[in-house]
């Protein structure tokens, strides 16, 4: 069974891998021909037989109590985000084929906005695609435009990847909100056609994958290395746009009084200039 027939397996076997020995407590012979845990490991660890065990990770049972979910969850060291995720894929069976879903539009109000921000901002759906933007969020990522996808950007384009100094962490996320995203979704057409894309182009994103790591998305700091402005950091808020299934603003706003705060407001200087628009962007110099 593959992943879009088998989710819970799927997960069970890939979180399984990740759990060593040592973390487990329990000692480790090295002659180990897969990693990570053994099935009848993580059986007796969970309290459980392990004939039903292997039953859940082959799909032969798709309906395990909550206390056996909770025991797994245990041993497997899930987060509660990872708990959350494992809850959504019990007793899922195989639905028919669904054709790809209609191409998304923010809604009005949505775009007005972004329109009267006066702070990077996109919109995005829950496959990363880039619904909207404004001109100072493409002065900063001139890839973060209307129909480009961040996943695909972030794992495939070498100027996007130099654009972020914390690029590993930050597709750690992304595949990881990835998942959260897409829930149980896996025969989504255009998941699936997205995902096949980056496995077969990409070796990070075919490692990330195989990890089934769950993240919801949250706010935080990104960093970016500007091409001409040098290092900028900025705080990420993340809001959902009300009765518009699952798409999201995102905002990306400096410290009030700080030199990034300095630095975008010469940014969006320049990016709504129309004197020059071919002038190279430099950061002024403070003289004592």
């Amino acid at each position: 069974m593959n992943e879009s027939t088998n989710a819970l397996g799927a997960f069970l076997r890939a979180r399984r891998e990740l759990v060593t020995p040592l973390l487990a407590g329990i000692p480790d012979d090295g002659a180990r021909r897969v990693p990570g845990l053994r099935r009848e490991e993580v059986a007796m660890l969970a309290g459980i037989s392990a004939d039903y065990y292997l039953r859940l990770e082959r799909g032969r049972d798709r309906n395990p109590s909550l206390q056996v979910l909770e025991s797994i969850a245990r041993v497997l060291q899930l987060d509660d985000d990872h708990f959350a995720h494992l809850l959504t894929l019990v007793a899922q069976v195989p639905r028919q084929r669904r054709r790809r879903p209609r191409k998304q539009t923010p809604p009005p109000g949505a775009l007005k906005l972004l329109a009267s921000l006066t702070q990077p901002a996109f919109i995005e759906n829950r496959y990363f695609d880039v619904l909207a933007s404004n001109s100072l969020m493409r002065a900063i990522d001139p890839r973060l435009a209307v129909g480009g996808n961040q996943l695909r950007d972030m794992f495939l384009d070498p100027a996007e990847q130099a654009l972020y100094p914390e690029w590993a962490n930050a597709t750690e996320c992304l595949v990881a909100n990835l998942r959260q995203a897409v829930g149980t979704d896996v025969d989504d057409p255009r998941f699936i056609e997205l995902t096949g894309e980056l496995t077969l182009a990409s070796p990070r994103f075919r490692q990330l994958w195989a990890r089934h790591e769950v993240r919801g998305q949250t706010g935080g700091v990104m960093r970016f290395d500007h091409p001409q402005l040098g290092e900028l950091s900025l705080n990420r808020e993340r809001m959902s746009i009300a009765g518009a299934n699952g798409l999201m603003l995102v905002v990306f706003h400096p410290d009030a009084a700080s030199s990034d705060a300095d630095t975008l407001a010469l940014l969006a200087s320049a990016a709504t200039a129309a004197t020059d628009p071919s002038a190279p962007l430099h950061k002024t110099q403070e003289h004592a």
